[in-house]
């Protein structure tokens, strides 16, 4: 099959986060928005019709999860990633933040440090200090225009007493996909100091041609003991108001006290709708993944070239993954308030400050790709004209 992902959908009144703000969040309806991370595609067509089966079923009552849903996770990361799950290690969340928040309650103390790798997800933050925790920065370094570790500073923190790391693998903003030694040199810190690392994995499906990602519990199974992965086919599939995720923990002591919060607070029943949704993208929705990769490959090669072009003062961080092109703006001399008036009030465009994503990030700016190459093509020609004055 071929998948038309130069259709332009419109998405205006339609609820959408994205779409139906611009006035509110920005201060204009004429905001051609390139921020949230959802795509602008139609999810794959199995999806839809999974969804309307089920909605035809006119009774949306409490539901339960069959074995069918498990083995569709465990087969998609066999078939995608190498990963050979077992069923006892996945419960369900509804969501990747609200798995992180959870953990940072279950495996770090009051008070006490949690380590993250800043300019990053800007959730993360949030969930350690709304946990009563202390974020503690290892800032990533830019070599050769694309993020490394830094590792001295990373043992320090260890050192120091943080025995909780937050990962992001991928990264976002950064598109990195970090390698097997990157990861391999990152499990011996947390092996030697006893850090628990909680993995934040939504874009693993999202590498781009030519990279691979490695989930970081499957380098050993010293690292799966000390490992909770977090999951979902929502950023893959663009279906996250579907809301739903998973966690992978092999160490049955880490699974059982997650499972139990979740109890808890009952999280834990099953949606009625998402699991079809879940089924139908990880059996049927491959062949759709791979066309849109090579779509999305095609629209980092296109906005890395017309920023070069046209705005050769935006530097931009070639991603290895996700749909996110992090651009270097600094040397426009703008602070965070002065970047969202070039693009709010001259540009009419809106793409995320890089500020929201930590310190690190103030002067960049992180646009999202995953658009018909035409409404890519209107906000670069947007942003670059408004921005040539700088």
């Amino acid at each position: 099959m071929s998948y038309d992902f130069d259709r332009v959908l419109d998405r205006l009144n339609t609820d959408s986060y994205k779409w139906d703000q611009s006035e509110k969040l920005f201060g204009s309806k004429d905001i051609l928005p390139l921020w949230v991370a959802d795509m602008d595609f139609e999810s794959p067509p199995a999806v839809k019709e999974a969804l309307l089966r089920r909605a035809s079923v006119g009774v949306y009552g409490y539901s339960i999860l069959n074995d069918s849903y498990i083995e569709s996770i465990i087969g998609w990361f066999r078939r995608r990633h190498g990963w050979s799950l077992e069923s006892e290690w996945i419960t369900t969340s509804p969501g990747i933040v609200t798995s992180l928040s959870l953990a940072v309650e279950l495996f770090s103390e009051p008070g006490s440090q949690v380590i993250l790798q800043s300019p990053v997800y800007y959730p993360f933050y949030d969930v350690i200090k709304s946990n009563g925790r202390e974020v503690a920065k290892n800032p990533l370094i830019v070599r050769d225009g694309r993020y490394e570790m830094d590792y001295g500073h990373l043992e320090e923190l260890m050192q120091g007493g943080a025995k909780l790391l937050l990962l992001c693998s991928p990264h976002n903003p950064g598109g990195r996909i970090w390698d097997r030694d990157e990861l391999l040199r990152l499990g011996e810190l947390c092996l030697r100091y006893g850090v628990t690392v909680i993995s934040d994995e939504i874009h693993c499906d999202l590498a781009l041609p030519g990279h691979t990602h490695i989930p970081f519990a499957s380098l050993s199974l010293e690292l799966a003991d000390i490992t909770l992965t977090c999951l979902a086919p929502t950023k893959t599939f663009n279906i996250p108001g579907i809301q739903s995720s998973f966690i992978v923990a092999s160490n049955p002591q880490i699974k059982r006290k997650f499972d139990l919060k979740l109890k808890s607070l009952s999280l834990h029943m099953a949606s009625f709708f998402a699991p079809d949704a879940v089924k139908a993208a990880y059996n049927e929705g491959e062949e759709w993944l791979d066309g849109l990769l090579a779509y999305l490959d095609g629209n980092v090669a296109y906005a890395t070239g017309y920023l070069k072009e046209h705005l050769p003062k935006a530097v931009t961080m070639r991603p290895d993954a996700t749909y996110l092109l992090w651009v270097d703006c600094t040397a426009f001399g703008l602070d965070g308030a002065g970047l969202k008036k070039l693009m709010y009030e001259e540009a009419k465009v809106a793409f995320n400050e890089g500020s929201m994503f930590g310190s690190e990030g103030e002067g960049y700016l992180r646009i999202n790709l995953a658009c018909p190459r035409s409404t890519l093509a209107e906000a670069l020609e947007r942003f670059c004209a408004a921005a040539a004055k700088y």
